[in-house]
């Protein structure tokens, strides 16, 4: 079955180390494919996140989408400062969505050539592992899904492998 090339490129935003090199990542390949990417940020509301916990107070969630859009904003003007002279050329479309940020990534990306999404984690082993995020779409997504390392893994030593 072949699958048609769209040109388009997701890629899974938070402001995170891990995102930010997804994103010059995916800038990079942008560049080579002649690609636009799509810079996307996904928030969810405290009430989703909380089903079963009563608010006593309310959560204003026009803010929530102000400060995920400001992120977003943010992170792809430093990304875009910081990547070669190559990349400068490459669109970039931000875009803010709510929900549960796997799920609304690989329904984004359902139209996309790939999804880019960084490793991430927390703690001394975690660095080396991929992320909740990641591992969920890489297991639910249907366009391939690229996950970029984090600088700690880049930087680890090879294993060598069993004789």
């Amino acid at each position: 079955m072949a699958v048609a090339v769209t040109g388009r490129i997701v890629v899974g935003v938070d402001g995170s180390e891990g995102s930010r090199r997804a994103l010059a990542w995916a800038l990079e390949e942008a560049a080579v494919r002649g690609s636009v990417v799509e810079a996307v940020v996904v928030w969810q509301s405290p009430y989703d996140l909380a089903r079963n916990i009563e608010f006593s107070y309310p959560v204003d969630e026009g803010r929530l989408v102000e400060r995920a859009s400001e992120r977003l904003t943010e992170t792809v003007a430093e990304t875009v400062a910081e990547t070669a002279a190559e990349t400068a050329a490459v669109e970039v479309e931000p875009i803010v969505l709510e929900g549960d940020p796997a799920e609304a990534l690989c329904a984004r990306a359902a139209e996309a050539d790939m999804l880019v999404v960084g490793s991430h984690g927390r703690g001394p082993v975690s660095g080396l592992l991929i992320g909740s995020v990641g591992t969920a779409c890489a297991q639910h997504c249907l366009r391939p899904v690229v996950i970029v390392p984090s600088r700690r893994l880049m930087e680890a030593p090879a294993t060598p492998a069993p004789a």
